[in-house]
């Protein structure tokens, strides 16, 4: 006999809490990264009850629970004050930023994106460990204000251009140069080369035969 589905528990409202664009930055990566950083906070059993609904974070409990939940509803609402100042990390800024992870090192490398730092976090159920840049919020949100990503894409095209173009004439040079290098052996052989004189009237006599 199939197994039935399992119905969805009903569950209740127990508090809301709206998401500053200041925070969230108008990414949903960077929202669902504060409801980690919330999540943490939090014992595993009560983890459970926080998610992220639209723009808001919600604690939902089952209908027939009829507790209050106050530490969680306490422990949520102080991980969210100054969460505007939660460093941005490398995936939230490639979403906020509209950029790829290539231009995010690009960028990085040369210093128009400017890191305020590492942070090294353990992967879930495995012994290694990661570390990656983190940003501040105010300098990402700097940047997508005056739409630098842009800027940059153009700067980089043009550097491009200007690297294909020097590399092209560099390529040209170097072909004349072995152009002229050929021509000045097959020039200095012919010079060396013996002057027989008379050596069509010594043929027609038929001493070559």
């Amino acid at each position: 006999m199939p197994r039935q589905p399992k119905q969805p528990t009903s569950t209740r409202l127990v508090q809301e809490w709206l998401l500053p664009s200041s925070a969230t930055l108008g990414s949903a990566v960077r929202a669902k990264g504060i409801l980690q950083e919330v999540r943490a906070r939090l014992s595993l059993v009560s983890r459970r009850l926080v998610a992220l609904e639209g723009g808001s974070l919600v604690l939902r409990v089952p209908e027939d629970d009829h507790d209050e939940y106050s530490h969680v509803v306490n422990t949520v609402s102080e991980a969210l004050v100054g969460i505007e100042a939660l460093p941005v990390i490398s995936r939230e800024v490639e979403d906020i930023m509209a950029i790829t992870s290539v231009e995010r090192h690009r960028w990085l490398k040369d210093g128009r994106l400017q890191s305020v730092g590492t942070r090294t976090v353990k992967l879930r159920g495995r012994a290694r460990k990661i570390t990656f840049h983190v940003f501040d919020p105010h300098h990402i949100e700097d940047l997508l204000d005056r739409d630098m990503a842009s800027l940059w894409r153009e700067q980089d095209a043009l550097a491009a251009a200007e690297n294909r173009r020097r590399a092209a004439g560099k390529a040209a040079l170097t072909r004349a140069a072995k152009r002229a290098e050929k021509a000045d052996t097959a020039s200095g052989a012919t010079e060396l080369s013996p002057k027989l004189e008379g050596w069509e009237e010594f043929d027609l006599d038929g001493l070559l035969r």
